[in-house]
């Protein structure tokens, strides 16, 4: 799990591949991960964008903006978490995801979250260091 706090939300990482969804032969790796979002802070705050940057083995990148998650603009009060499970499509075997939410919290005050980076990778991959 790949877990990093700023701005006193907690972002929590777990990503799997997902073998049954994937066709190596047709470059078509698939990978979910599962997000938790705590609010570590004294106040609500509100999750109103998320970006995302997604970069392949041979440093493709692709970038994401959106309203909320998974169709939610989620509120969460001091303590609370809030999680959810996506995906996403690489055309190489490995690669990884970086990104930040975009909230705001209970006096308009705008707060970024980082996403951590954490790494998409195939299980039967042959990983080389150069």
């Amino acid at each position: 799990m790949y877990k990093q706090v700023s701005d006193s939300i907690e972002i929590a990482v777990l990503p799997e591949y997902l073998e049954e969804h994937s066709d190596p032969e047709a470059q078509h790796f698939v990978w979910g991960y599962t997000i938790h979002i705590r609010n570590l802070g004294k106040q609500s705050v509100q999750l109103l964008n998320r970006h995302w940057k997604i970069v392949d083995a041979q440093g493709r990148v692709e970038e994401v903006h959106g309203a909320g998650v998974v169709g939610e603009q989620p509120t969460l009060r001091p303590g609370e978490e809030f999680a959810y499970s996506s995906h996403t499509v690489l055309r190489t075997p490995s690669g990884f995801m970086a990104g930040s939410y975009d909230l705001i919290d209970a006096r308009g005050t705008s707060v970024q979250a980082e996403i951590p980076a954490f790494s998409l990778d195939c299980p039967d991959d042959i990983i080389t260091i150069n």
